[in-house]
């Protein structure tokens, strides 16, 4: 399966992979920027893609600035559509305590390309029993 890529700065680097058996492609800022504690900015990746018709990418935190800086990804998964042509930008949030420095280049986040499946809605009037009913947050104890 081919993703197309326009690169739409001269900054901007093509997704790639770290690894072979990687399942996320790596994103990378194309600016500078800081992001103070408590706040979340926008980071552009300098990118837009298409995506084959039946598919979604997934952008996912890196769990390296998860864990050593608290910095993840806003609304993760954030979800690109295959009829979207703009560009590519990470909502980054500092859940830290210090101001975290996006650098130009930086890895800042995952890309997960994945298929789709579409549903037909149907509306009733009440839904199949199962074990867990409507038990939910908690319902299957601490253990």
């Amino acid at each position: 399966m081919k993703v197309k890529i326009i690169k739409l700065s001269r900054a901007a680097q093509v997704p790639r992979y770290g690894h072979d058996n990687d399942a996320g492609l790596d994103l990378f800022a194309i600016q500078a920027q800081q992001i103070l504690p408590g706040t979340s900015a926008l980071i552009p990746t300098g990118i837009a893609i298409e995506l084959p018709h039946g598919t979604e990418a997934q952008v996912r935190p890196r769990s390296g600035l998860a864990l050593k800086h608290s910095i993840t990804v806003l609304n993760s998964p954030g979800t690109i559509d295959s009829g979207y042509r703009g560009e590519i930008g990470v909502i980054l949030i500092n859940h830290g305590q210090d101001v975290f420095q996006v650098v130009k280049g930086m890895k800042i986040a995952q890309m997960v390309i994945a298929p789709i499946l579409r549903v037909e809605i149907e509306e009733t009037t009440e839904l199949s029993a199962t074990q867990r009913g409507d038990g939910g947050f908690g319902s299957t104890g601490y253990s």
